[in-house]
């Protein structure tokens, strides 16, 4: 029995190693991406922009990237780096009400889109997350915020289905695998976050 349970013990840790160094692959192909670099710099000067002239940010997604929607707008609300004021932000995955009426009432894929046309203001930001970039709720979300004069920034995998015609600013996580791009769409939304921080509330001089 001894055997057997450190034969799995090694073979876990293998497998542990093996997604550590795909993680590790990921995050350097992202750094050596140009593109992917020029996204999160457009993407901090769109967010810093709407917030600095009373606008907000929303955000949406579904499954691990509604966590990572809920996730981001915590951060501008509270805090991530340092103690500062709130910045405006909206998770539209979170009223339990909307979502189920109007899911109920006109069907899943219109629960962001509802919400984007009655909360949207032109020149607020939209930051929509869909691995696979052909979510139906999402994409009509994108519409929807092109519709009511937003910025639409799309966090997505390596190819984004549908959502790169639908944005402004279109980050690509490169890689095919859920749990990567999860990864890298969570990385990318803590550098902005962190530079939008910095750049609208910048930290008191110290010696």
């Amino acid at each position: 029995m001894r055997i057997m349970a450190d034969q799995v013990l090694t073979a876990e840790r293998k497998s542990t190693c093996a997604y550590l160094a795909e993680s590790r692959d990921v995050v350097q192909l992202a750094m050596d991406d140009e593109a992917f670099l020029v996204s999160l710099e457009a993407s901090v000067d769109a967010i810093a922009h709407s917030l600095a002239a009373g606008g907000k940010l929303l955000t949406c997604g579904n499954g691990g990237s509604a966590g990572d929607a809920q996730h981001i707008a915590g951060e501008f609300i509270s805090r991530l780096n340092y103690d500062r004021a709130p910045a405006a932000a909206i998770a539209l995955t979170v009223d339990t009400s909307v979502i189920t009426a109007v899911g109920n009432d006109y069907g899943y894929d219109k629960v962001f889109e509802r919400q984007v046309l009655g909360l949207g203001r032109p020149g607020d930001v939209l930051l929509a997350i869909s691995t696979s970039g052909r979510s139906p709720s999402i994409l009509k979300a994108m519409d929807a915020g092109r519709e009511k004069g937003l910025i639409v920034i799309g966090l997505t995998g390596r190819t984004g289905g549908s959502m790169p015609e639908r944005s402004d600013i279109i980050v690509h996580a490169p890689s095919d695998s859920t749990p990567l791009i999860q990864q890298v769409h969570i990385m990318a939304a803590h550098i902005v976050c962190g530079l939008v921080e910095e750049r609208l509330f910048p930290r008191p001089a110290t010696t």
